[in-house]
């Protein structure tokens, strides 16, 4: 059966990179949310000109279009195996919406990891966050800094902060996560596939962890 995995955990906890490890060490192809309705308002898919619909009028794309996108991405030939979920779901109206599509492909949610951190941490991590205004290469200014102050090493470009990587901001962004978020994981912790993982240590350490627990799933 396929092994089907939604990642959980809230901004600057590192998904994105845990995401690519798995992906890396399993095969299974990493899909976040934002990566596909790029892809679907780029190509000018149906979908895509749906979604844009909604998004042109300040709406939220219904979660009926976001669950149709997501059923003809796993449907692709390279998640045969399964898939990675990151961004998705959010609620739990969107996971009992994404157990139905699953049914169809008669499988389920395998394991949710979900990796969390104490909120100064979180803060620390994206507000030291620096993008360069040429191409988008980033640094960090604690853990990633440029050879030169606010200059790009790669191309030479002033380096600047998003506004949404401002530390007021942040926090509001970590406030917003928790309150969607927290009856989701309830959701997955009633189901028996949360796994709860430290997300205040080292990145090789939480890759470790991740494997093992997923590791663990699988064999049972």
């Amino acid at each position: 059966m396929a092994t089907y995995i939604v990642l959980l955990g809230p901004p600057g906890v590192g998904k994105g990179t845990q995401a690519k490890f798995i992906s890396d060490q399993t095969g299974l192809v990493h899909i976040s949310s934002g990566q596909l309705f790029r892809e679907n308002l780029k190509n000018q898919t149906d979908l895509g000109k749906l979604a844009k619909s909604y998004i042109d009028k300040g709406d939220l794309v219904p979660d009926d279009v976001t669950i149709a996108m997501l059923r003809e991405r796993l449907s692709r030939p390279d998640c045969k195996a399964g898939a990675i979920l990151d961004g998705f779901p959010r609620t739990p109206a969107q996971a009992d919406a994404f157990e139905k599509m699953l049914i169809q492909f008669k499988s389920g949610v395998s394991f949710v990891p979900y990796i969390n951190a104490p909120e100064d941490v979180l803060v620390e991590r994206i507000s030291g966050r620096l993008t360069c205004r040429a191409q988008g290469h980033t640094y960090h200014r604690k853990f990633d800094p440029p050879k030169q102050v606010g200059v790009c090493d790669v191309d030479g470009s002033e380096l600047y902060q998003r506004e949404d990587d401002k530390a007021e901001t942040v926090i509001r962004r970590i406030e917003v996560y928790t309150e969607q978020t927290a009856p989701l994981i309830e959701y997955y912790r009633q189901r028996g596939v949360l796994v709860e993982i430290n997300g205040d240590q080292p990145v090789e350490q939480i890759t470790t962890e991740l494997l093992s627990a997923l590791k663990k799933v699988v064999v049972e």
